[in-house]
């Protein structure tokens, strides 16, 4: 049964005011709203969490996440239910969403186990070296402390409460304090709940997790700014993001922001491929488009082509396809918004000319495409920004090196693609130094939307994407975020790391 309460250190704790929920079926339930005394509270119980936390041993913390996967699915049906009241996301993305987070906390289980991602390292002493002896000098990883969460709007359980950041936090021995999302407050509560009977049945300190719901600015910055707190991890806007991360940078003691804000994640069709396989490539960047109603991260928002009669193909059947896809529900009524006003601001461009029009209000979104010239989209920086949603804007350039150029002006992405035959190869290897030094994720003849949650996956990438290139959001690395390396010299063992005795 839901609440409406914040939990706060195994207590779930009623606010002075409540907020309604806008859900985008069923009725709207009262949430209690968070202050900055109830962030306070939620970082003091995370300190006094971590020490015990952070000393647990590897396979106990493992027991945990797997714990709290068992728990979220054993919620299941009462997830989706929720979920797709408040999100307007199918029963499907959401039943396969709850596979990916409880799938990512095994994953993280597995690999702490093992515990490479410890980097552990040891220089024995040497004491007849001259002209002067070493030291015996030992690193490994160690977790940095209480870590603060942001919950997503897209994914309300994979990006969110018990998402990827707090995942790789609590595998790493980091307390972690969570400010849910407004958007999916019912959800959150559930999950959160899961994490509770975790705790419960572990005997873990109940400090080592917290949610607070719902709250003005004002929350989110004194969570930032909370001197306890040793690392931020946040999915959303770039506007929002770039404010949180000034706030990390400004403070007494600034702290990592690890914040994903945006991306356009560009296609680059090459000759051979687009002659040999256009009209394939544009039903499936159709499909990819709009899956979820275009809101992804993954997003493929930007197709270039070189302008001739292969690109008309791929265009018509690109056209062919949206024109087909159906209006979708948006996850808030202010996303719906911002995705009018961004097609908008891209319609009122110079030089930008509309493929696909359609009318969507409210909360319901249809897909949008446009095309401009290489010359255009060079000269215009603003035809760069993200959309948020399932719009499509073509870029015909007038050949290979206006195509590399177009590369060039990018600003930092999450993905890049190559669609390319084996003809395009030396295209291919000239655009390949340009392009992973854009994008955390290259793909070849794919489509970005999929993020597979494994060892080598890489989600992150340049400014704005996110707001540290050499971290990623999902897969194993992301643990890594929050460990610093510590070496110990001439330590008795009683004295180190228990990762690091013997």
């Amino acid at each position: 049964m839901l609440t409406g309460h914040h939990l706060i250190a195994g207590q779930w704790v009623a606010g002075e005011t409540t907020f309604l929920s806008s859900p985008a079926t069923g009725e709207a339930l009262a949430y209690s709203v968070g202050t900055p005394a109830h962030i306070n509270t939620a970082v003091q119980a995370a300190e006094a969490a971590y020490p015990s936390f952070a000393a647990l041993p590897r396979a106990s913390r493992a027991a945990f996440l797997d714990r709290i996967a068992d728990e979220i699915e054993s919620r299941g049906a009462e997830i989706t239910a929720i979920g797709t009241a408040e999100t307007g996301l199918p029963t499907a993305r959401l039943d396969g969403e709850r596979g990916r987070t409880t799938g990512q906390l095994r994953l993280f289980a597995s690999h702490i186990r093992a515990g490479d991602y410890l980097d552990r390292r040891h220089d024995a002493a040497q004491p007849d070296r001259k002209p002067a002896p070493r030291p015996d000098i030992k690193m490994v990883q160690r977790p940095i402390g209480p870590v603060a969460v942001f919950g997503a709007s897209n994914f309300p359980l994979a990006f969110s409460t018990a998402g990827g950041d707090t995942a790789s936090a609590l595998a790493a021995g980091c307390p972690v304090v969570v400010k849910g999302h407004s958007a999916h407050p019912g959800t959150a509560e559930i999950v959160a709940q899961a994490v509770d009977a975790a705790i419960t049945a572990l005997g873990v300190h109940p400090g080592v997790f917290s949610l607070v719901q719902g709250g003005k600015r004002d929350v989110g910055e004194s969570l930032v700014q909370h001197p306890l707190i040793k690392a931020v991890g946040f999915t959303g806007s770039l506007g929002g993001g770039r404010a949180l991360f000034d706030l990390c940078a400004r403070r007494p003691e600034p702290i990592p922001f690890f914040g994903e804000l945006g991306s356009v994640n560009p296609m680059f069709l090459l000759p051979a491929a687009l002659g040999a396989r256009g009209e394939a490539i544009g039903k499936g960047w159709a499909g990819s488009l709009t899956m979820g109603a275009g809101q992804f991260c993954t997003n493929p928002g930007i197709a270039v082509v070189i302008d001739g009669p292969e690109a008309q193909a791929f265009i018509t059947a690109a056209h062919e396809s949206l024109a087909q896809t159906a209006s979708q529900t948006m996850l808030t009524d202010g996303i719906a918004a911002a995705y009018r006003a961004g097609r908008d601001r891209v319609a009122a461009q110079s030089g930008v000319r509309a493929v696909l029009t359609s009318a969507c209000d409210q909360r319901q979104a249809t897909p949008y495409l446009f095309q401009v010239s290489g010359d255009d989209w060079l000269g215009n920086h603003a035809l760069s920004e993200e959309v948020f949603g399932p719009l499509g804007l073509i870029v015909r350039v007038r050949d290979a090196a206006q195509m590399i150029a177009v590369a060039q002006s990018l600003e930092g992405q999450l993905t890049c693609t190559l669609h390319l035959d084996a003809a395009d190869t030396g295209l291919g290897q000239t655009l390949m130094p340009i392009l992973e030094r854009k994008a955390g994720r290259v793909l070849a003849n794919g489509f970005p939307t999929g993020v597979e949650v494994v060892d080598a996956q890489v989600h992150g990438g340049p400014y704005p994407a996110s707001t540290n290139f050499g971290a990623t959001s999902v897969g194993t690395l992301s643990i890594r975020r929050w460990l610093r390396p510590v070496a110990y010299q001439n330590l008795p063992d009683a004295l180190l790391p228990a990762d690091l005795r013997g």
